[in-house]
C-alpha cells in the first residue's frame, strides 16, 4: 500500500481518524493487545491535551475521533509505542505466527523494525460540526452491530457508545462538543 498522503489539517479541532493493523490481521481478539491501545490513549489524555470523542476497536482496525494541540504527532506518538509493546507482548507469548506475518507484510522501505504493525498512514477528516460528529460517532457505535458481531451498539465493548449513554466506558471520552 502506498503512503498515505492524508494529513490532519487543523488542530485542535476534533478529527476522524483510522488505524489498521497490517494486512488486516487480527490481533485486537486478545483483550491484552486492547489494553495495550487504550493504556496507551489514557497516557496521551493525562500527558498531552490529547482529547478522545469516540472510538470502536474491531479485531483488525480502530476508530476513533480525537483532537490535541498536535494530533499528527500525537497519532505517530500512539502508533510507534502500541507497535513496540504489541510486539513485545507477541514475542513474550511466543505467537510466532503472528510474528512471522507481520514480519512477512512488513513495507521493504520500512528498516527500523524486524516487523510492520499499522498500515501507514491513519486518514484524518477534520470534523467542523455538529451535524458530521453526530454522523462519525454513529459510523463507529454502528461498526460491530453492521458487522453482527453485537445487537446493540452499547454491547461492544470496545466502544465508546457506552459512554455516550450515560455508562460506564472502558476510557473517558469527551462528550461536550
Amino acid at each position: 500500500m502506498p503512503r498515505s498522503s492524508y494529513r490532519v489539517l487543523t488542530n485542535p479541532c476534533p478529527h476522524f481518524l483510522t488505524a489498521t493493523i497490517n494486512h488486516w490481521l487480527p490481533l485486537f481478539t486478545n483483550p491484552k493487545l486492547v489494553d495495550i491501545v487504550l493504556d496507551s490513549w489514557r497516557y496521551l489524555q493525562r500527558n498531552d491535551s490529547f482529547q478522545l470523542y469516540g472510538y470502536v476497536i474491531l479485531e483488525n482496525h480502530l476508530h476513533l475521533i480525537a483532537a490535541s494541540e498536535n494530533l499528527s504527532r500525537d497519532i505517530q506518538r500512539f502508533k510507534s509505542y502500541t507497535a513496540k509493546q504489541l510486539i513485545a507482548y507477541l514475542e513474550q507469548h511466543r505467537s510466532n505466527r503472528l510474528l512471522e506475518l507481520l514480519a512477512l507484510f512488513k513495507r521493504v522501505h520500512k528498516h527500523e523494525s524486524d516487523y510492520q504493525v499499522w498500515e501507514e498512514g491513519s486518514h484524518p477528516q477534520i470534523i467542523e460540526s455538529e451535524k458530521v460528529m453526530r454522523q462519525k460517532l454513529e459510523y463507529i457505535h454502528q461498526n460491530p452491530v453492521k458487522r453482527g458481531y453485537v445487537d446493540k451498539p452499547e454491547h461492544w465493548r470496545y466502544s465508546s457508545a457506552r459512554n455516550y449513554l450515560g455508562q460506564e466506558g472502558m476510557i473517558e471520552v469527551v462528550r461536550q462538543w
